[in-house]
Order: C-alpha cells, then structure tokens, then sequence
C-alpha cells in the first residue's frame, strides 16, 4: 500500500527546485500553510528531515533529501509518462509479440525473426513458441499481436490472412511397399497402424479427413514431437502422418525413413497469418514483410 501521494512528491520537488516554500506555495498552486503540512507529513512518514528550514535563509535539502529527491523525480517522470496516451502508443509501436505454432517453429521462427530484425530494427520482436489452445489464447488476450498457424480452431474473432497451403506427410519405413509410391491417399492408410501428433486440434483434423474419406483408422501412436512421430515410423511402429516436413530423410536415432505427399486435395491445410483486433503501427508493415517472404 502506498502511504505517499504522487501530490505530494510533487510537492517535495516543488520546493527542491524553488529552494522556498512561498514560490513553491504558488508553483503548485496551493497555499504555503498547506504545503508546509504535506512537507511535514512526508518527513513524519519517512522518519527523516527532507529539508533544513531556517528563518530568513533558503529551504535546502539535507543528505536524506538529495537521495529521496532523485528518486521522488523519477518516480514522477514515469507517472507522467504512463498517463500520456502519446507515450504509451510509441512504447507500445516499439515492440512486436510474434506467436509460433510449435509444429511450424522449426520451420519457420528463426527465418522469420531474422527477416523482422533487418528490416524493422529499431522495433524489438518478441517469440512465443506454442500449443493451438495456448497461442489463440495469447491472441485474444494481446500478449500476442500476430501468429503463424493453421486454420484450425479460429473462429470470426481472429483476421487471417493466407501464408502458405501444406499437404501432409506419411512416413515410411524404406522397405514398407508404399514408400516408393510418388504419392498416396488417405484411402491406402486405411489398413495401417498409424502415428499422429497428440495435439488435440490436430489429431481431431487427421481423424476428420480419414471420416470424410470413408475410412476409420487405427492410431497406434500420439506422438508428443515431428522427431518422436518420425523414429516410431522409422522403427516400424506404424506411418507417421505430419503436415510438419522437416529436411532429411534421417530419425533423430539414425534410422532411415522415407516420407511421401498425400495427395488428397482435401487434406490441403492453410498456414494463416492471424491477429485479432486493431493493428497499430508497425504491425501492418510487419505483416507485409513476412507475407512478401512466404514459402
């Protein structure tokens, strides 16, 4: 609880400056009886003399007072500064949240915060990397001003704008028989044990395209990770099915795998820009850079 009124640091800097309780007195527009007591009450607070008081000589601050002064102004400086509308849309224009479904991060942060940093330096980028629920969350609320993600699970409250349209991956072992096929369908999958993400927008969406194709899969496993879903599939442990399409053909424990497009046109999944709300300045032109250097 705060025991001094930013009154009454006013006050304190007021006749610090003036060296005089009258000039003071009419500085702030009040009489010198009442500035006396709020000088009083601050010293009787504190415990400590701001200010020697000398009949006939000038007001002057005494070593406790200097230190209190300096902080007293600073104090005051920032109050004054949270209160400008002004100054707090040119705080706010000097930095950029910027939110990254964690399927995409790998992808897609590094390449984006590095383009952001040239082209926008004097503006501080800042990450989140996380799940669907979490990031749209974050949207909503303005701890995040713009995200990459997949269309799923955004209602009208967020603009998107198209970054990218991905078809999903199916993960082979090299000896499975369709992984040498150029493509497959979802249809093909319908006999396999399968590995999907075990994020639940996620899951939910690969399950929805197995229905509509007419087909009831089995998930043998929810894979926590793109590198956990690529070494059970490259252990034969099942086909791993991603929209995440990482370079190399190799699991994180050094086996082998192949991967192959699913063709389904239905399957296509967008990768949105999204934000929610107003956009002040710069985010419109934050937004522009990152669309003009879409994959």
């Amino acid at each position: 609880m705060l025991y001094l009124s930013l009154r009454q640091l006013e006050y304190v800097v007021a006749v610090a400056r003036a060296g005089s309780l009258t000039v003071a007195a009419q500085q702030v527009n009040v009489s010198q009886p009442a500035l006396s007591v709020a000088i009083t009450q601050v010293e009787d607070h504190l415990k400590q003399k701001l200010f020697l008081r000398r009949k006939g000589a000038p007001v002057t601050l005494t070593g406790f007072g200097r230190l209190f002064l300096a902080d007293a102004e600073a104090l005051l400086t920032d109050a004054a500064r949270i209160e400008n509308p002004e100054g707090l849309r040119q705080r706010r224009l000097g930095r950029v949240a910027l939110g990254v479904f964690e399927d995409l991060a790998p992808g897609y942060l590094a390449p984006l915060l590095k383009l952001l940093r040239m082209k926008f330096p004097d503006v501080e980028i800042q990450t989140k990397v996380a799940t669907f629920e979490v990031l749209t969350e974050a949207v909503l609320s303005g701890d995040i001003d713009v995200a990459l993600t997949y269309d799923l699970g955004l209602d009208a409250s967020f603009h998107r704008t198209l970054y990218a349209e991905v078809s999903p991956q199916a993960w082979f072992q090299p000896t499975d028989p369709l992984a040498v096929q150029k493509e497959v369908f979802l249809a093909d999958l319908a006999d396999r044990s399968l590995i999907l993400s075990d994020q639940g927008l996620s899951i939910r969406h690969m399950l929805g395209l197995f229905r509509v194709a007419g087909v009831t899969p089995h998930v043998a496993h929810r894979a926590a990770s793109i590198e956990v879903l690529r070494s059970l599939a490259a252990n034969g442990e099942g086909v791993g099915i991603s929209y995440a399409n990482p370079a190399g053909t190799t699991s994180y424990d050094g086996k082998a795998l192949v991967r192959v497009p699913i063709a389904d046109a239905r399957a296509i999944e967008p990768i949105v820009l999204v934000h929610c709300g107003e956009q002040p300045a710069p985010l419109p032109a934050i937004q522009a850079a990152i669309l003009a250097e879409r994959k």
